[in-house]
């Protein structure tokens, strides 16, 4: 069997890092994995690479940035000849970027099926061009592993057929998982002024990426003043995109930034953008993450760290329902007095949702796709058996 991979971003990686893993294990599997470059980010380099035990990319189609019509018109452009020589049985695409969609649409026009990883699931919200991609990527997808069970009545409710369908737990979750205690080694927190010894000072963590909230220039204002508030009790860091920094200087509200008491850092603290085993060890010791995105969710259900996300909805509802996120929104009020009784009560939390056990990848190479050997091989034997037969 021949199995390309498609990845767009650097979540991507992540996800099919331990699904690549496996597939090394399979000996009748020839597998290629092919990075579409949607996005630029320094921290893809040989270090990042080895950092998740992945091998460098057989192909980089270098597309670059771009409106998301011209970034998926570009990345079809580019695959399609790949998919052409390689022609895989089944290409592998993984969580809802442009580069998902735009490789699921070029297979699927050559005849050739998908798999998508992370499938199933919806916000509800049309506006989010993610939800779009999620959406058509699985009408088109002939295999939907499935990382919670909202998306298996998600995609249930839209008529997709059961044999289509295969709960299997969190990709993304394996890889954390594989490498929590590597990043337990880091030294980010001293280098950042919270460790001292055994001892580690409380501190948040913020992401922000979404259009909706950095590209809004008063929802962007409200809030970096509600996390700065929340930043007088405890340092909150900020690793920052270099666009969204533009974007924060470009309309003066640099000044929520800096800050320090007694020799140690306090308020909104800006750091630049951080591999992946510096930003585990950073979220894994803090007392609180402030996040608009999905995999940050998932990632805190599963470190047991307290969230708070900054939207109005999630696609992701097993971290609300059986983890630590909560849902507040981009009201300051409703963000700060959300903190502060986490700051007041804070424990981890030792629940997960259901096969999130870091076995995920296994359970599709082995339960699914080496099945699905097996069965393909049995057919041609019986056929093969058929014509002597006859």
């Amino acid at each position: 069997m021949r199995i390309l991979s498609v990845v767009g971003a650097r979540p991507n990686f992540m996800k099919i890092a331990p699904v690549v893993s496996e597939l090394r294990r399979v000996s009748e599997v020839s597998h290629r994995l092919v990075h579409t470059g949607q996005h630029y980010d320094d921290k893809l380099s040989g270090t990042f690479f080895d950092e998740l035990g992945l091998p460098e990319p057989d192909l980089n189609l270098q597309v670059g940035s771009g409106s998301h019509t011209w970034q998926t018109a570009e990345v079809m452009k580019r695959l399609e000849p790949v998919l052409e020589e390689f022609r895989p049985d089944l290409v592998f695409v993984v969580g809802d970027v442009n580069s998902t969609l735009a490789a699921a649409l070029t297979a699927v026009k050559l005849g050739i099926p998908v798999a998508h990883i992370e499938a199933g699931l919806r916000s509800f919200d049309l506006t989010m061009p993610e939800e779009t991609n999620r959406k058509v990527t699985d009408t088109i997808s002939e295999l939907l592993f499935v990382t919670e069970q909202s998306g298996v009545d998600n995609l249930k409710a839209e008529g997709v057929s059961e044999d289509r369908i295969f709960l299997v737990g969190n990709v993304m979750i394996d890889t954390l998982l594989q490498h929590r205690a590597i990043a337990a080694k880091s030294r980010i927190l001293e280098k950042l002024g919270v460790k001292n010894g055994e001892h580690i000072r409380p501190y948040g963590v913020l992401t922000l990426h979404r259009p909706s909230n950095v590209d809004q220039a008063e929802t962007l204002e409200r809030l970096l003043q509600a996390i700065n508030e929340l930043g007088q009790e405890i340092p909150v860091f900020f690793p920052i995109h270099p666009r969204t920094m533009t974007r924060v200087r470009d309309l003066n509200l640099d000044h929520y930034f800096g800050g320090s008491r007694n020799g140690s850092p306090t308020g909104l603290q800006e750091l630049a953008p951080l591999g992946y085993l510096d930003f585990l060890c950073l979220m894994d010791n803090s007392r609180l993450v402030l996040t608009d995105s999905g995999g940050i969710q998932e990632e805190t259900t599963a470190l047991g760290v307290p969230c708070l996300t900054l939207r109005n909805n999630t696609e992701r509802p097993a971290t609300v329902e059986h983890g630590s996120n909560q849902i507040v929104g981009v009201d300051p009020v409703r963000i700060v007095s959300a903190g502060r009784h986490i700051l007041r009560t804070w424990s981890r939390s030792s629940r997960r949702p259901p096969l999130w056990d870091g076995q995920a990848a296994r359970r599709i190479v082995e339960g699914v796709l080496q099945k699905r050997l097996c069965d393909s091989a049995q057919r041609g034997h019986e056929q093969r058996s058929s014509v002597q037969l006859v």
